[in-house]
């Protein structure tokens, strides 16, 4: 008997099937220090102990997206070894902050499969779940990923499709709201001025700088997630694939993009939730990624007046400047330059 394993093929997968993900992460001092060099992320509640400690907070809790990385590496070997693409996000709650020195793990159900006309390869959604070491959920999220097939199969061997009912924006009621602003706040050291009350709904923000990925970005990236999807780590895979090349991470962009909206949303002090999201085009190193962003909703949250929510779209480009803040083209379809779509809801201080 062989005691390795090639990974699951979307022929393996089964509805209902939970999944529970090897390997324990403890969160370190190093893997923040590694985060920012990363990214560059200048959100003042994640970068400063003291900013953390003036919101009412105990410790300085990592990066939202740090903790959603790293679950998400989790559950890569079982679910998307084997993986063409991951393809979205819904139904994302961040439901309280991980600190350096937690623990996380995770497991995943599957709770829809549909088969490609192809007989290649099918779309597998699962639900994904990251507790912290007293057992508590720290974030849950929908994904769904095209995964091959073992052998291609045909037309009449594709299987059953059942794509489940994918939850919306995640609403006011299901926003956590873990810090607090007691007595004033201060926006030089936030580093902008701006505050929740200063946005309004359909105002588009270009966020001007860009940044370019470096080969040795992602492969760090991935690696300190421990994300083992061939697509990204293993060019000699990859050289005989269609695209010939690896393909960055979609998270790795996630971060880039929100790092880089800190110019035009400095005060989106945390994420609370992602409501949906598409990876529109591939990424590779060498590509520069800009983006803008669009105020979607303004949402006040229940029985707090200190705080406030905006729900965001922030749509990421390669090697295209957004002044022109691009998205699709006459036919609907997105632009080739647009990497990334990303609906989420952000907390900001009101005044």
């Amino acid at each position: 008997m062989s005691k390795t394993t090639a990974g699951n093929y979307f022929e393996d997968f089964r509805l209902g099937q939970e999944l529970v993900h090897a390997t324990p992460r403890t969160i370190t001092e190093g893997d923040v220090a590694l985060y920012a060099g990363l990214y560059g992320s200048r959100f003042a509640l994640t970068s400063g102990e003291t900013f953390a400690r003036g919101l009412g907070l105990e410790r300085m809790p990592v990066d939202e997206l740090l903790a959603f990385h790293v679950v998400f590496g989790k559950s890569v070997p079982d679910i998307s070894l084997n993986a063409v693409a991951n393809l979205g996000y819904a139904g994302g709650r961040f439901h309280r902050p991980v600190h350096v020195g937690d623990t996380l793990t995770a497991t995943s159900t599957v709770i829809g499969l549909k088969p490609n006309s192809n007989g290649a390869s099918g779309n597998v959604y699962v639900r994904t779940e990251g507790r912290n070491q007293e057992g508590e959920v720290v974030l849950d999220y929908v994904r769904w990923v095209m995964v091959r097939r073992r052998e291609t199969v045909p037309a009449d061997r594709l299987g059953e499709t059942t794509i489940p009912d994918l939850p919306g924006a995640v609403p006011a009621s299901e926003l956590i709201a873990p810090w607090r602003v007691v007595g004033g706040y201060d926006t030089a050291l936030a580093g902008s001025e701006f505050l929740w009350d200063d946005y309004e709904v359909g105002e588009r923000i270009d966020h001007v700088d860009g940044v370019t990925i470096e080969e040795s970005d992602h492969m760090l990236a991935t690696r300190l997630y421990q994300n083992t999807a061939k697509v990204h780590f293993d060019q000699h895979a990859q050289a005989s694939s269609a695209i010939g090349r690896r393909l960055i991470y979609g998270g790795h962009v996630i971060s880039l993009a929100r790092a880089l909206t800190f110019n035009g949303l400095g005060n989106a002090l945390s994420v609370a939730a992602i409501n949906g999201g598409s990876h529109a085009n591939p990424t590779f190193a060498g590509h520069t990624i800009y983006a803008w962003s669009e105020v979607l909703e303004r949402i006040e949250l229940p029985g707090r007046h200190d705080v406030g929510a905006l729900r965001i779209r922030t749509v990421a480009t390669k090697d295209h400047p957004c002044a022109d803040v691009p998205l699709r083209g006459e036919d609907g379809k997105y632009l080739p330059h647009v990497v990334l779509d990303l609906d989420y809801t952000v907390l900001m201080p009101r005044r």
